[in-house]
This record gives structure tokens, sequence and C-alpha cells, in this order.
């Protein structure tokens, strides 16, 4: 089933964070988390959510690479609820990032995996959150500019996937964080399914843009 954002209706393993600033970065990975319990000004409500993971190419402060231990990109998410309503967070991103509003019959109906392989310049903050932890938070997602369209982008590094609880890769699950992990079987859409005893079933197929002197990436 694919993840879509519609106007109306309602990676693991690297831990340091990425530093703040705006960064070049590359959206890689697309995570169905299912219905969450929100909580927000004291009402409690229960929403689809997804995450748009991203890998980070660019500098710190003083000049030095933003990568792993490993020497490999580091990443960075950022959760939103599945909806292209006129407030929706999801929807403003979306249109800073692609640099124009969605037509009328876009609202109907955007598929998520669209945003797979699709470069963008991203604003990393740092922020307390309500149990008084800081956390690296992704401010904006902007498109990125011509002028460094024009010198070259990076090669990319990881491979892009879409991970949809309806059409369930348990390889992939399996990469995920436990945290990452935890979250989506707390949703009732993955205990409907029975959890990993559900038969995993292919990928739905990506694949990167072709034509990335566009001016709108998806």
């Amino acid at each position: 089933m694919a993840l879509i954002a519609k106007e109306s209706g309602g990676g693991g393993g690297d831990f340091t964070p990425v530093p703040q600033g705006m960064h070049l970065a590359r959206c890689y990975r697309v995570v169905d988390l299912g219905t969450q319990e929100t909580s927000y000004q004291g009402k409690v409500k229960n929403l689809a959510k997804v995450m748009l993971q991203f890998e980070v190419h660019g500098e710190d402060e003083s000049g030095k690479p933003i990568v792993t231990d490993k020497g490999e990109p580091m990443s960075i998410s950022k959760n939103f609820t599945l909806s292209l309503g006129e407030m929706a967070t999801l929807r403003k991103d979306l249109q800073t990032w692609r640099g124009r509003e969605f037509t009328p019959e876009e609202l109907r109906g955007f598929e998520l995996k669209n945003v797979l392989g699709a470069w963008a310049m991203i604003s990393v903050i740092k922020a307390m959150g309500t149990n008084g932890k800081e956390y690296t938070n992704i401010a904006a997602i902007l498109s990125v500019p011509p002028a460094i369209k024009k010198a070259g982008l990076p090669n990319p590094h990881n491979e892009l996937k879409i991970f949809s609880i309806d059409e369930a890769d348990t390889t992939l699950f399996d990469s995920f964080s436990k945290s990452l992990k935890e979250k989506i079987e707390k949703s009732p859409e993955w205990q409907a399914r029975g959890g990993v005893s559900a038969q995993a079933s292919a990928r739905p197929s990506v694949g990167s843009f072709e034509d990335m002197d566009s001016d709108i990436p998806f």
C-alpha cells in the first residue's frame, strides 16, 4: 500500500547528533510509523505518522566533514503527521522544499515515495524537550540553490528505501534502531497484522530523480 499524504483526513546505529546549521542533505528513507498517540496543549489525539530520513553532506563550523566514525554521512530524521491539510507541517515543509505550493490536484493525494532521492537544504537546530533532554531537530527543509546544483552534488551514499506497515519488509524493519522499532510496534496497524510474523513483501519500486536541474525536485 502506497504512503499517500492528502489535504483531507485527518536508522539506527549512529547516535552522534548532526551539528546545528544549514546543511545539504538527501532523503533516502521514508518510514510508515502507523497511528501514534500525540499530545499537544493538553489534548491527546491518535494520528497517522511518517518519518523522513536524510543523509547529511557538508562540514561543521570548524570545516570538518559531517561524517560518522566510519566515514559515512550522518543521518537525521523528522516525523510528520501524514496530512497535507492547510496547517500541516508536512505540507509546509514539502512546499518550501520543492519551492512552490501544491496544486489542487496534488493535494488530493501525493505519494511520499516521490521524495526519495531528492536533495534539500535542511536547517538543523537544538531544542529542549518536555522531558528536559536536548534534541537535534530539523527546523526547515528548503530547496537547493541553483549555484550548489551547478557546482555538482555529492555522490549518494544510502540505498533508497520505503517502509510500509501494510507491506512490511521485515529485513528493513530489523535494521531499525530499537526505539524506532518500538514506536512502530505500538501502532494499532502493526499489532493488527500480527507483528513480525507476517510475511515480508517486496519493497516498493523507488529510484532517484532523473532531472536534478529542475527547479522542482519532486
